[in-house]
C-alpha cells in the first residue's frame, strides 16, 4: 500500500518526491533492513512505480538511496532458494528483464546516484538508466560477485555490461568478481561522473537531468570486441584464465558465462534470452546452492564478531617470527597502532621489512605506505604493552615460554586490555596456569599466510570469561577476519583436522611410495585449493612437526620422523625456499611427469577419510556450537572445496543421494 502526500509517494521500500522543476527523486530504503537489495518485494513496488511514470512522465528521474552510504548490495540471496525448478527459476529472471526494459525506454532523463556500495543487481540496474554518478570516497565501490554464488548476472548486466564498457572490461570484472573504486569504475565507462567528498551529489544529478547527460558510448575498437573473430580469440583466452582458478566440473557459472557471450555477444537481446536460460539453470542447481550456503554460513561469522563494542586502537605483538611480524602487519593495515616485540632488534628487523612488502602491495600510494609503516614500531623493551588495548602473544610452540611471557605480561598490561595467545595446539588452561585471574586469557588463533587465511579460531575453555571471547571475536571482526569460536583442545578445529589430513598424506607417501605431486593432484581434483603436501609446504614443516608431535602420538612417528628430517636440514617449506617442494616467486616447482597410472578417486577416498571423521569427532566433542559452525571452520580455514557446501554437509548430502 502506498501513501500520498502533496508532491511525495511512500511505498513500503521506495519513497518518490517531485521538486519544483519537475524532477522525480526516486529513493530506495528497504524496510527493517540495514542495506538495500532487490527483493521481489522491492522489484513489485518498483513496477508500480514505472507504471505511474509511463502514464505521468516527470520532467526526470533520478535514482538514489535512501541509506546512508550505501546503495544496493544486489538481490536478495535469501529468496534464491524460493526458486523450486529451473522454470520459476528462468520466469522470475525474465519479468525483471521487462521491468528493467522498461525503465531504460522511459522518454526523459533518468540519472542515479550511487554512493556506497553497488553489487550485482545494483549495478545492473543502475545501467538501465542513461548516466551514472558515483561518490568519489572510500566507501563507494562498484562490481558484480555473482560467480561467487554460483551463477552469473541475470538481471540484464552481462548483456548490458558488455556494450556499454567493451567486451574485455566488462567480462573481466564478471569473471574476477573484484570490487572497483570509483575512479577505476569511471575510468572502464561504468561509471560517468564522480563527485568528491565536498561535492553535492544531489547537484550533480539535478544538472545531468537538466542537460539531458548520457553514457557515452565505447570507441569503435572496442565495440569490435563484440563482433566476429575477435570473440572467438578472446572467448578462448578467458577460458584458460578462467581454467587456472576454477574447474569447469566444480564451478561451471564462469564458462556458462564465456559460452554465452562467445555464441551471442554481438546481440543484446540474444545475451539476455541465454541469461534467463543459463542463469536459471544454474540458479537450481547443487553448486550455487552450496555457494550460497557458504555465503550465509560467512555471515554467520560475520555475526559472531558483533556481539561486543570494543574499539581496538593499540595492538602489542609478542614474537616477530613470521606469524607475529605478519599479524602486526595486518593490523596495521586495518588502521591500527602496533608495537611489535622480540629480544633483540635484530629479529624483528625482517618483520618490518615484510610489512613494507605488503604496505606496497596493497596500499601502492608512497604516502599511505609511509603512513602504515610509521604506525607500525619496533619495540624491544615492550613499551607499549602498557598502552595497548589488545596484546597478541605470538612466539614459538613452548607451553614454558608462554607462561613465563604472560606471567610478566599481567604485571604491565592495563586491567581492561585483552590478552591472547596465538598458539596453534596448546590448550589455553596450560598457558593460563600462571595467571592470577586466568578467565583473561583467550587464544587468537590465526593461520599463515595471515594476508590470505581470512579465518581466525577464537579459543576459549570453561575458565575463559565470555565477555573476552566476544571482544577477541569483534577484534578479529575489526581487522576483517571471520571470528570462529572454539573450545580449547589440543589442536582446536582446524589444525586437529589438518594434522590428520596431512598425516595421512605422508602416510601414503611414505608406505604406498605416492608422489607428492599426486597426492595433491588427488586433493585438487576433489575441489580443494591446494594438496595437503603443498599445505605443509606453505604452513611451513616446523609448524607441522609441532602439531604432528602433539596431536599424532605413536601413531605418527613415521609421519613425523619424515617431518623431523626436512626440519633438521633446514627445509621449512615455503618459507625457506625448499620443503617437500623447491619454491620459486612464491610457487611450488612441479615436475610434470606423468602419473596417468595412479587411481585419483581412490587416493582421494583415502586421503579424505581421516579428514570427515576428525570433522565428525570434533563435533561430537562440542568444539563448536554446531556443524553449519563446522563446515564455516573448514571452509574458510582449511579451503575445503566451497562447492560442495562444507564437509559434514558433503557428507549427509552424499549419503542422502547414495
Amino acid at each position: 500500500m502506498n501513501t500520498t502526500t502533496n508532491n511525495e509517494t511512500s511505498f513500503k521500500h521506495w519513497h518518490t518526491k517531485t521538486d519544483i522543476d519537475g524532477v522525480l527523486w526516486l529513493s530506495l530504503d528497504r524496510d527493517g533492513k540495514n542495506t538495500n537489495s532487490l527483493s521481489l518485494e522491492v522489484l513489485s513496488e518498483l513496477g508500480l512505480i514505472v507504471d505511474q511514470l509511463e502514464t505521468d512522465a516527470p520532467v526526470g528521474l533520478v535514482l538514489q538511496s535512501g541509506k546512508p552510504g550505501t546503495f544496493i548490495v544486489g538481490a536478495d540471496v535469501h529468496e534464491f532458494d524460493s526458486y523450486d525448478d529451473v522454470e520459476a527459476a528462468s520466469d522470475g529472471i525474465r519479468q525483471v528483464h521487462r521491468l528493467f526494459n522498461r525503465i531504460e525506454a522511459l522518454p526523459f532523463p533518468k540519472v542515479v546516484i550511487i554512493d556506497g556500495y553497488c553489487l550485482g543487481g545494483g549495478v545492473e540496474l543502475s545501467l538501465a538508466f542513461d548516466y551514472r554518478i558515483a561518490s568519489d570516497v572510500e566507501h563507494t565501490r562498484l562490481g558484480f560477485p555473482e560467480i561467487k554464488l554460483g551463477i552469473y548476472p541475470g538481471f540484464g548486466g552481462s548483456a548490458r555490461s558488455v556494450h556499454q564498457v567493451g567486451a574485455s572490461s566488462a567480462m573481466q570484472l564478471m569473471l574476477s568478481t573484484r570490487n572497483l573504486r570509483p575512479r577505476a569504475a569511471k575510468a572502464m565507462g561504468l561509471v560517468d561522473e564522480l563527485v568528491g567528498p565536498h561535492g553535492s551529489l544531489r547537484w550533480a544529478a539535478r544538472r545531468a537531468v537538466r542537460q539531458n547527460r548520457k553514457s557515452k558510448k565505447p570507441g569503435t575498437l572496442t565495440r569490435l570486441q563484440n563482433f566476429g573473430p575477435a570473440r572467438k580469440v578472446m572467448a578462448r583466452m578467458m577460458r584458460k584464465q578462467v581454467a587456472a582458478k576454477a574447474n569447469p566440473d566444480h564451478y561451471p557459472a564462469p564458462y556458462e558465462l564465456i559460452d554465452a557471450w562467445e555464441l551471442h555477444g554481438d546481440d543484446r537481446q540474444r545475451l539476455m534470452a541465454e541469461e534467463v536460460e543459463r542463469v536459471g539453470r544454474l540458479i537450481t542447481g547443487d553448486v550455487s546452492k552450496n555457494l550460497r550456503r557458504v555465503f550465509f554460513l560467512m555471515e554467520r561469522l560475520k555475526a559472531i564478531g558483533k556481539q561486543a563494542d570494543i574499539k581496538v586502537r593499540r595492538v602489542h605483538v609478542i614474537g616477530a617470527g613470521v606469524m607475529g611480524g605478519d599479524i602486526a602487519a595486518w593490523c596495521v593495515l586495518r588502521g591500527m597502532d602496533v608495537t611489535l616485540q622480540d629480544r633483540e632488534l635484530k629479529y624483528i628487523e625482517p618483520a618490518l621489512s615484510r610489512a613494507r612488502k605488503l604496505f606496497k602491495k596493497k596500499l601502492r600510494v608512497s604516502a599511505k605506505i609511509d603512513a602504515a609503516a610509521s604506525r607500525l614500531v619496533a619495540d624491544v623493551e615492550g613499551k607499549g604493552i602498557a598502552r595497548a588495548d589488545l596484546i597478541i602473544e605470538a612466539v614459538f610452540e613452548d607451553v614454558e615460554v608462554k607462561r613465563e611471557i604472560f606471567a610478566d605480561l599481567v604485571k604491565r598490561a592495563r586491567a581492561d586490555a585483552v590478552l591472547a595467545t596465538n598458539t596453534s595446539a596448546i590448550p589455553l588452561s596450560e598457558i593460563s596456569s600462571v595467571l592470577e585471574n586466568p578467565s583473561r586469557l583467550v587464544g587468537i588463533h590465526f593461520f599463515n599466510p595471515v594476508a590470505k587465511m581470512p579465518l581466525v579460531e577464537v579459543v576459549y575453555d570453561q575458565e575463559s570469561d565470555e565477555n573476552q571471547v566476544k571482544k577477541a571475536a569483534a577484534f578479529c571482526s575489526a581487522i576483517s577476519r571471520f571470528p570462529l569460536p572454539v573450545k580449547s583442545s589440543p589442536g582446536f578445529l582446524v589444525n586437529r583436522v589438518l594434522s590428520a589430513y596431512m598425516a595421512r598424506a605422508m602416510s601414503l607417501h611414505l608406505e604406498r611410495e605416492i608422489p607428492i605431486e599426486v597426492l595433491d593432484k588427488a586433493a585438487t581434483a576433489f575441489g580443494m585449493p591446494m594438496g595437503p603436501v603443498e599445505l605443509a609446504d606453505t604452513v611451513g614443516l616446523d609448524v607441522c612437526l609441532n602439531v604432528v608431535k602433539l596431536l599424532g602420538g605413536e601413531s605418527a612417528q613415521k609421519e613425523a620422523a619424515l617431518l623431523n628430517e626436512k626440519v633438521t636440514a633446514g627445509e621449512l617449506g615455503r618459507k625457506s625456499g625448499k620443503g617437500f617442494y623447491v619454491w620459486e616467486k612464491g610457487k611450488p616447482k612441479r615436475s610434470g611427469s606423468d602419473y596417468s597410472q595412479y587411481a585419483l578417486e581412490e587416493i582421494t577416498d583415502s586421503l579424505m577419510q581421516p579428514y570427515f571423521e576428525t570433522c565428525k569427532a570434533a563435533l561430537a566433542d562440542g568444539i563448536v556450537e554446531d556443524a553449519d559452525v563446522l563446515d564455516a571452520g573448514m571452509i574458510f580455514g582449511t579451503g575445503f572445496a566451497p562447492f560442495r557446501g562444507g564437509p559434514l554437509h558433503y557428507l549427509k548430502t552424499r549419503g542422502a543421494q547414495q
